[in-house]
């Protein structure tokens, strides 16, 4: 089983946030998503420049078993998509917390701030230690 990892936040919806520097959070899918969506074959990543908003959806990703969301977890402009996963969306199960990242987001003021009423890791494993 993977560790939560601590450098980062998280959503209820199993999304993590990472602050990469001032302004830039780096989003992916948690450890404990990609195992229960099981084998991941494609994801649906929003376009460069387009704007989110936390809770909104901003991809897919389709595993053999279902399709779900992707939702932001802070408000902002998407500055980077991981072009890889177009050829190796198995990435995500094989490195979901890091190869498998899936945007960075650019939010107006400081990103610590943008992320803080996130779960930390924790509070995270708690909830699906109780689901």
């Amino acid at each position: 089983m993977t560790t939560t990892p601590d450098d980062r936040r998280y959503t209820d919806q199993h999304e993590w946030a990472l602050v990469q520097d001032g302004t830039v959070v780096r989003v992916g899918i948690t450890d404990h998503a990609q195992d229960a969506l099981g084998d991941i074959v494609f994801v649906q990543l929003p376009e460069v420049g387009e704007e989110v908003g936390p809770g909104n959806p901003i991809g897919e990703v389709e595993s053999t078993k279902s399709v779900s969301d992707v939702y932001s977890p802070v408000p902002g402009t998407v500055s980077a998509v991981n072009e890889a996963l177009g050829d190796a969306p198995e990435t995500i199960n094989a490195d979901p917390y890091g190869a498998g990242w899936l945007v960075e987001i650019t939010v107006a003021g400081d990103a610590a701030d943008a992320t803080a009423d996130l779960l930390d890791a924790a509070a995270y494993q708690a909830l699906v230690d109780a689901s």
